[in-house]
């Protein structure tokens, strides 16, 4: 029988507590932050911390910018506009992919659990290395490919219903919640390119400009790269945007069979 586990290094060993509130406090919170520090060679811990709900902005990010600013400066994560545009501040939040941002902590029942997402490694505290993530990314070629020149002095033009082929498509943000929350990922990530990229090679596919079709569904066509989907649908369920990457992985699928016909 197989057995598995997790290399010792990344082990979580205790629990620190960091005593925040004043007496005064009336609505009391508890933060469970997953913390480690690659340079200081100890293994992964979990910090808690206590804040004041009515001091502290609404949403999880809020928090930990509170924590960072004014309790631990050695906490680190990634944020940028606060708005769930930019998708920098992906974590796994209660044991839920998505964005600091935009998870409101009304939301979050009991003590709030903040994790950076899962199954990637870890760079520091709640900050995962998406090198690899932004490799496969840059594997499907995402920008516009053409054989044709364009026309003279004038864009490449689409109709209203070409543009609405791209809804639901374009709208990702390269979070990787829905790719960290795929099992088919987690076992496969150096084949399967994964739900977030799959989508973004279906909005290529998809758009009536380019013309490398063929191109592209070539470099799709592998039992793992596209294949390993298995329809668990964790990405839809997850994705912040609401978007769906089962079913443009499903559309790809599609074209790949119709040009064999």
């Amino acid at each position: 029988m197989a057995e598995f586990a997790l290399p010792k290094n990344s082990v979580i060993k205790g629990n620190r507590k960091v005593n925040t509130i004043d007496g005064g406090a009336k609505t009391i919170r508890k933060f469970k932050v997953y913390r480690y520090d690659p340079e200081g060679g100890a293994n992964p811990r979990y910090d808690t911390y206590e804040l004041d709900l009515e001091q502290t902005g609404p949403m999880v990010l809020d928090a930990l910018i509170k924590i960072k600013n004014e309790l631990d400066s050695t906490l680190t994560f990634r944020r940028s506009c606060r708005e769930g545009i930019c998708g920098s501040c992906s974590m796994n939040i209660d044991g839920r992919n998505g964005l600091a941002c935009t998870t409101a902590i009304e939301d979050v029942k009991g003590e709030v659990k903040i994790t950076p997402l899962p199954h990637m490694d870890v760079i520091k505290d709640l900050v995962p290395d998406f090198t690899h993530f932004y490799a496969q990314y840059a594997s499907i070629k995402p920008w516009l490919q053409t054989v044709t020149p364009p026309p003279s002095g004038k864009e490449r033009l689409q109709s209203p219903e070409q543009r609405a082929e791209l809804d639901g498509l374009y709208e990702c943000i390269l979070c990787a919640c829905c790719s960290t929350s795929c099992p088919s990922y987690w076992w496969n990530s150096d084949k399967f390119l994964g739900p977030a990229i799959l989508l973004q090679a279906y909005r290529w596919l998809a758009d009536s400009r380019d013309e490398m079709t063929g191109e592209r569904l070539d470099e799709l066509e592998d039992p793992f790269r596209l294949y390993r989907c298995h329809t668990i649908m964790n990405c839809a369920n997850v994705c912040p945007k609401g978007l769906n990457p089962a079913r443009a992985i499903a559309e790809i699928k599609k074209m790949e069979v119709e040009r064999q016909l």
